[in-house]
Order: structure tokens, then sequence, then C-alpha cells
């Protein structure tokens, strides 16, 4: 009998968000509903007229933007923006399948984070598919750089991201996670960290078309002190001491998700963002020498990291009709 760990996960129910783009501020309502095994995550954008464009596969290949976000192509010169956030929390809760419905040019930014989707997950619970966990197993190392910035794809016996960053602020400085992935680690350790930016930039940036939804309610917003040195201006402050690697990374499983399959093997990033994890995914597939796709049976260590899912969290096993 299969392990019920080595299927496939879809959603539970359909989940629905609304707000605004932090870059477009945009209103826009982002759907989540439950999709066929072997589909992958998918997105599609509904206009006022009822006409869609997609759905289209929430791929690497369709990225045309990395600028502060990742920018998805439909097709007929339409976009969305800012898909990383919600496939992160996907991703990250162990989701496979899963079809994204948008009605605007970017998706809901919320408080800046991946946990309201995270919630709603919580909520919804996830369902078992009738079909084996596939997963990208890194085969030999894939290096991409820019100047002094990096990010890396390399075998390990684990699904494991190393992210760094180093930022010239005493407040951020140079910080460091090194995480290895289950469901119940990303909801507790990842998912909640925000978005941040520094208030010396809102002008370049929304003269530039970007940040035009940003705010305190969805972002962590760093300002001057009385000394000139950087301080948080958010009341509540941070969610977590080092928020600021923890966002990054969970842009990176956002990011990474965008294979189209989990990986099995280590990511590594120094100063990275969405361009480079853009194009670590583009060195991946440059060559088949370097991954294997194979499934969860072949990956021992794979059923102990889905067991280990965030407490509440129901996970519905899959139920054949019998006539």
């Amino acid at each position: 009998m299969q392990n019920l760990s080595a299927r496939q996960r879809t959603v539970g129910g359909v989940l629905e968000f609304s707000g605004f783009g932090v870059h477009s501020a945009q209103p826009v309502t982002l759907t989540i509903a439950p999709a066929p095994a072997d589909s992958g995550f998918k997105i599609q954008r509904k206009f006022e007229d009822g006409s869609i464009v997609g759905p289209v596969s929430v791929h690497f290949a369709r990225v045309t933007r990395t600028t502060l976000c990742t920018t998805i192509d439909l097709g007929d010169s339409v976009s969305v923006a800012t898909v990383e956030h919600v496939i992160s929390a996907l991703s990250g809760l162990g989701v496979d399948n899963a079809l994204l419905t948008v009605t605007g040019p970017e998706c809901p930014i919320i408080d800046g984070s991946a946990s309201p989707f995270a919630e709603a997950l919580m909520r919804a619970g996830l369902e078992i598919q009738n079909k084996s966990r596939r997963y990208i197993k890194i085969m030999r190392q894939v290096l991409v750089r820019n100047n002094e910035a990096s990010a890396a794809l390399e075998p390990y016996n684990g699904r494991q991201l190393d992210v760094e960053i180093d930022y010239d602020s005493r407040l951020i400085g140079r910080q460091r996670m090194i995480f290895d992935w289950t469901p119940r680690k990303y909801f507790d350790d990842v998912s909640r960290a925000r978005t941040f930016g520094f208030v010396r930039d809102a002008k370049i940036l929304r003269q530039a078309g970007y940040a035009l939804g940003s705010s305190m309610d969805n972002s962590v917003a760093i300002g001057s002190g009385p000394k000139n040195e950087d301080r948080i201006l958010n009341p509540g402050g941070l969610r977590y001491e080092d928020e600021f690697v923890r966002h990054k990374l969970l842009d990176a499983v956002g990011d990474l998700a965008l294979c189209g399959l989990p990986i099995y093997g280590r990511f590594r990033s120094y100063k990275g963002g969405h361009a480079l994890n853009a194009l670590v995914l583009h060195g991946l597939f440059a060559s088949e020498a370097n991954y294997q796709v194979v499934t969860a049976e072949d990956l021992p260590l794979g059923y102990d990291s889905l067991n280990d899912m965030p407490e509440g969290l129901e996970v519905r096993p899959y139920l054949r009709s019998v006539s």
C-alpha cells in the first residue's frame, strides 16, 4: 500500500482573498481552488466582462519581470505580478496542485507575508490525491552569479534552503537562515515574515511605478531615527528578530516552486532575489544532467518531511468511489 504522504495534495476547498496590489495599488480578488493531480499550480485572470485569459502554468519560463516581485505572462498581453507569496504558502505547506484566479494585474499583498494564505489553507485543509508525488532531484551543482550576489542548487539528501543577506544597514546587517523544509517549520518559522523597504527609497520607487500600495499595513518600514540611524517604524515592531532574511527565504520558496515540481536538494543564496532565483532555474534546466524527475517513493526523507504538518491542519485521505 502506498504511503499517503507520498501522494500529491490539493487544497481542501475554494479560498478567496480580497485586497490590492502592493505595486499597482489596484483592487483585486484572488481565488484558490482545488486542481487535478499532475496539474501543478495554474493561474488565470478574470476580467469584469467575464472573459478569462489562461489558465497557464505558474512556471519560470513565463517570468517576464523580476524587479521587486515575480511577474508571470499569461499570454494575450496579460500578466499577473507578485505571485511569489501565495505560491510560497502553497508550496511551503506541501500543496502540489491548485488553480489561482486573479481579477487584477497583481496578487493581493494583504499583510505583506504568506500568513493570510497559509492561515486560510489551515482552515480549509488539504486533500490527498491518487497520484504519487514527484520531485526534481538535483544531481549536480548549478551556480549563477551577479557581481557579489549568487544563487545555487546542489545535491543534498533532503530539502534545504540556505539564504544569506547583507545590507549596508546596521539594523539589518548580515543575516543567514538555514532551513530544512517541513510544512510545520514553514508555517511556524517562515510564513509570517513580511516584505520590507526603506522609507528613503519610497519616492524613487513610486516615481517608477512601484510600491504605490505599500504601507506599514503590508510592509516593514525602515526609517531614520533622530541620529540618522535606521529603525523600525511599524508600531508592533518585528514578528521575528531576523524577519528580513526569513522573508527572503519565503520569497525563495515561492520562486523555486516555479520549476513545476518540489526540489529535492539544497538551495543556497547570498544577496539574492527574484532575478537570481529565476536565473538558477534556467540554469538547472539547461542540461538534463543537472536533475532527475523522481517519485516520493525514491526519497525516504520525503515521508518524514511531509508527515511534519502544522498542528490543526487536516489532511484528508483520497477516497475512491466504489460502485
